[in-house]
């Protein structure tokens, strides 16, 4: 018989509000805007350990540690040749290849390591942190994980991970 466990964790405080706009193939844009997405996490193991796939309290605090730390940034990708980003004094330039140019704080920006700024890539962005982390405090690996963005209120991508 092949069993296998779950826990879902979904919090209000599972959320960001943050800024970007997408790149599309025919070097135009989105115009800059933002949301305030939410989070929700489901992660699978083939074993129950003490009685539990993973412990509540210490799934959590990651979760919300990746989420704060996208919270009221613009998100950028980093991974792209349709953006050219630069570095100028304590700002970052952006130029897109429709021309448009852009000057922030390094502060209120935030590059991830993905290709574009879509629900589904910040979905990746996330999932990998959120591995990363509980591989880093707790040694342990999920069968299976899933994070769902939320852009809008039934709106939303989910990328899951074996």
């Amino acid at each position: 018989m092949n069993t296998e466990y779950s826990i879902r964790v979904y919090k209000q405080y599972f959320n960001f509000a943050s800024s970007h706009f997408m790149l599309f193939k025919d070097g135009t844009r989105e115009p800059l805007h933002g949301h305030n997405y939410r989070v929700t996490l489901k992660a699978d193991a083939i074993e129950l350990d003490a009685d539990m796939v993973f412990d509540f309290l210490d799934i959590k605090p990651i979760v919300r540690e990746v989420c704060d730390s996208l919270d009221h940034k613009l998100l950028l990708p980093g991974e792209t040749p349709l953006i050219e980003i630069k570095e100028n004094d304590k700002n970052w330039d952006i130029k897109t290849q429709d021309g448009s140019f852009f000057s922030f704080p390094q502060t209120d920006v935030l590059i991830l390591p993905i290709q574009n700024t879509s629900a589904e890539r910040i979905a990746i962005y996330i999932t990998h942190e959120i591995k990363r982390l509980v591989k880093e405090r707790f040694n342990f690996q999920f069968k299976n994980i899933e994070v769902e963005v939320e852009e809008t209120p039934g709106q939303c991508a989910v990328y899951r991970c074996e």
